[in-house]
């Protein structure tokens, strides 16, 4: 099988088109202006007419697209490219020839844009999000609940705790939060390390009771921060990483903004959630989605999350025990495997009822 990944904004969209995925970038960084831009383009009745309008400029070069790469199906994994591509494909007569997928990648509280009524398959990751996409008009057939599509390698077997530990430099005995900062090193990184390097040291014994592993991702200047302060606990500085299964396996609880991939993962190793942030309008419902299933807690206040975290090192282990067993329940490690299955399964139907012929013309 030939799988091809491709931006079709970016890649197949004229100017000043393609230049929307750099647009999302500098919007989500202005909360109040992302917000207002995911409100007000949610409704239907304005949202559908700007799709329409917008295919009169880019329909020739997304059908040059499509026409390059010549799928036997179509995944969608992004709520702005339903639209454009089914109507071509639409008016083509193309889309009962070519199965278009949507695999569906926010928790909660999904954007609108997600759902039409005219694609195969609607993969979503938890029930909420099903339901709301029936209220969109999609059919229960179309509809699958397998869970946020996460990388293979958290599927592989986890190793022992102080295997990993010992492997990564970590301290074996003591228990660790892993603070994330994502792939940017983003968000009160910096401050929240200061308050779990005091937060984390018995006042009694001036040990530690606690160590930290902090994934700064991209960000240098962060690093270099970090690494010219002195810690009285084990601690960690680390960039950008691959290998964040075996980092997750090796801690007891992560501090995260309360990104639907970060979530998933956490989830499938039983790791209790700190959320600290979120992105206004599509992670909004992710904060309720973890506190209100008992997987973890939300505070953007750094001084009261390191607070937290020293109480489940200490006298409140049990709650982390138990919110590490709910987080557990939440998880689907299989999400991924079931959605390529399932999507090979519409390939095989489309080929067994003769519709294998790509009748593409220019």
């Amino acid at each position: 099988m030939q799988v091809t990944i491709t931006d079709l904004w970016l890649d197949h969209t004229p100017w000043p088109f393609n230049q929307l995925p750099k647009s999302y970038s500098f919007l989500v960084k202005h909360n109040n202006l992302w917000r207002a831009t995911f409100h007000v383009s949610a409704p239907r009745f304005v949202h559908q007419p700007h799709f329409a309008f917008t295919s009169i400029f880019i329909a020739r070069k997304v059908m040059q697209g499509l026409l390059k790469h010549r799928p036997d199906i179509i995944v969608s994994v992004h709520p702005l490219m339903q639209h454009v591509p089914i109507r071509l494909l639409k008016a083509r007569g193309l889309l009962r020839k070519i199965p278009f997928t949507t695999v569906i990648t926010d928790l909660s509280t999904c954007h609108p844009t997600w759902f039409h009524k005219l694609v195969a398959r609607c993969y979503c990751p938890a029930k909420e999000v099903a339901e709301r996409a029936l209220r969109a008009g999609l059919k229960p057939s179309q509809i699958r609940v397998f869970g946020l599509p996460i990388r293979p390698s958290f599927c592989r077997t986890v190793r022992p705790k102080n295997e990993l530990r010992a492997e990564l430099g970590m301290d074996y005995s003591l228990p660790a939060v892993l603070l994330m900062g994502g792939g940017e090193g983003m968000g009160p990184v910096e401050a929240t390390a200061k308050a779990l390097g005091e937060s984390l040291i018995d006042e009694e014994t001036g040990r530690p009771k606690g160590q930290l592993v902090v994934i700064c991702g991209r960000n240098k200047k962060l690093i270099k921060r970090l690494e010219a302060m002195e810690w009285s606990i084990p601690v960690q500085i680390k960039g950008f990483q691959t290998n964040m299964e075996e980092w997750m396996a090796a801690c007891d609880c992560v501090i995260t903004k309360a990104g639907p991939g970060t979530i998933a993962e956490a989830m499938i190793r039983g790791l209790p959630l700190l959320l600290n942030d979120y992105i206004a309008g599509q992670e909004v419902g992710n904060v309720p989605y973890v506190v209100n299933n008992g997987a973890g807690k939300f505070s953007k206040d750094p001084k009261e999350i390191a607070n937290i975290v020293a109480d489940w090192f200490g006298p409140k282990s049990d709650e982390l025990r138990e919110m590490a067993f709910n987080a557990l329940k939440l998880a689907r490690p299989n999400a991924v495997f079931k959605i390529v299955h399932d999507l090979d399964e519409l390939v095989r139907q489309r080929e067994s009822v003769g519709d294998t012929a790509f009748a593409f013309s220019s």
